[in-house]
C-alpha cells in the first residue's frame, strides 16, 4: 500500500458567496484554481509580517480593462507600500481621474475605419485618441508649471497627485489615492507611455524637465536595504517586475547581500519556456539571487483581470489588517533641483 503520511486530500471546492471562503477553497482543489487561492494564503502572510515591506508590480493594461477600483482599494486597505507601474497604467489612471473614459469595444472591430473615426483599440476597449492627446498637453502644461525639475518618477507622480487632489478632489485615482495613503509610485520606462510624451511637449518648448530614472533605481534599492523583509507581488511582468527583481541584484553589488525577497506571487499568462522575464519562474530568479530557496513563492498562470478582482476582494472579505510595523521609517530621499 502506498505511504500515506502527512499527504493532503484534494477537496471540492463548494461554491458560496463568500470569496474568501472561495479563495480559501480553492487552495484544496489544483491547477491555476490552487495557486489562485494559494496566492491568497501568502498574501496575507505577508500582511501579517511585522518586517515586511511589500512591493507591487503593475504591467498590462489594467486599468483601461477595469481594473482601477481594485488597485485603489488594495492600495487604501495598505495591502501594498509601494508601487512600480508600466507609465500607460498611470496615464490611463489619470485620464479616468479627469473624467477621460473607456468604453466597452469588441476586439473584431475594424481598426481602419476606428482610426478614421479617431478611436484607439485595446483589444476590446476603445478610448477616443483626441481626448488621450488632451490629457498629454494637459500634463505638458503641469511639467511646465514645476520647471525647472529634475528628480524621480516617484516625486513627479507625488506631485501630480497632488494635483489631481487638488483639482479635482470629488474624483479618485490610483495616484491621487496612493498620495493620500503615502505609497509611492515608480514609474521606470516613463518615457515609453503618453506621460513621457506630454514631458516632451514641454521639453519642446523650452522647459527643462528631467526624470532621472537612475535617480529611481536608487530609491527603490535604498527601500529594499533598509528594511528587514521584502515581499513582491506581480501583476503581468516585463519592465516593472524586472525593476524590483534587481533591487536584490543592486544591493549585493554594494555589499548588501539581501538574500532575496522573502515572499513573492504572480498572476502572469506568461509561460516560462520562451525565455521572457514575465514568464520567468521564481526558481529561476534563485540562480540570480532575487529569491532564495526558502522564499515564500506563488506564480497563477491566470489572466490578471480575473485574478486581481477575485484576490482583492477576498483579502477585504477575510477583514485581513496589516500588522503593525516595526522599526518603519520614511526612507525615500526627495532628490528635486539636483
Amino acid at each position: 500500500m502506498v505511504e500515506k503520511k502527512g499527504m493532503k486530500k484534494t477537496t471540492p471546492v463548494v461554491p458560496t458567496g463568500d470569496v474568501s471562503a472561495l479563495l480559501e477553497g480553492m487552495a484544496m482543489t489544483g491547477f491555476q484554481g490552487r495557486k489562485l487561492g494559494e496566492s491568497v494564503a501568502v498574501w496575507k502572510k505577508m500582511l501579517a509580517d511585522p518586517e515586511c515591506t511589500i512591493f507591487f508590480g503593475l504591467s498590462g493594461a489594467m486599468v483601461p480593462a477595469g481594473m482601477q477600483k481594485c488597485l485603489v482599494e488594495m492600495v487604501r486597505h495598505h495591502y501594498v507600500d509601494a508601487v512600480v507601474s508600466t507609465g500607460a497604467n498611470i496615464f490611463h489612471d489619470i485620464c479616468e481621474h479627469v473624467g477621460v473614459c473607456h468604453y466597452l469595444g469588441h476586439h473584431n472591430a475594424d481598426d481602419a475605419k476606428l482610426y478614421e473615426k479617431g478611436i484607439d483599440r485595446i483589444y476590446d476597449v476603445f478610448a477616443f485618441e483626441e481626448e488621450f492627446r488632451d490629457v498629454d498637453r494637459s500634463i505638458a502644461v503641469f511639467g511646465e508649471s514645476i520647471a525647472p525639475f529634475r528628480g524621480s518618477s516617484r516625486a513627479f507622480i507625488e506631485l501630480y497627485g497632488k494635483h489631481l487632489l487638488k483639482n479635482f478632489p470629488k474624483k479618485e485615482s490610483l495616484v491621487s489615492t496612493c498620495t493620500k495613503e503615502n505609497v509611492p509610485i515608480f514609474i521606470p520606462a516613463l518615457a515609453d507611455s503618453s506621460i513621457g510624451i506630454g514631458l516632451l511637449i514641454a521639453r519642446r518648448r523650452g522647459f527643462d524637465v528631467n526624470i532621472d530614472q537612475i535617480i529611481d533605481a536608487d530609491e527603490i534599492t535604498r527601500m529594499v536595504e533598509d528594511v528587514k523583509k521584502t515581499g513582491v507581488v506581480y501583476v503581468g511582468g516585463g519592465v516593472p517586475k524586472n525593476f524590483i527583481q534587481q533591487t536584490q541584484v543592486i544591493g549585493s553589488i554594494h555589499e548588501k547581500d539581501l538574500g532575496g525577497h522573502d515572499y513573492a506571487i504572480q498572476y502572469t499568462t506568461a509561460a516560462p519556456h520562451w525565455g521572457g522575464l514575465s514568464g520567468c519562474t521564481f526558481d529561476e530568479a534563485i540562480s540570480w539571487g532575487k529569491e532564495s530557496s526558502s522564499t515564500m513563492q506563488i506564480q497563477c498562470h491566470a489572466d490578471a483581470t480575473i485574478a486581481l478582482p477575485l484576490v482583492i476582494s477576498a483579502l477585504i472579505s477575510s477583514g485581513a489588517k496589516r500588522a503593525r510595523r516595526k522599526g518603519t521609517k520614511k526612507n525615500i530621499v526627495y532628490r528635486q533641483g539636483l
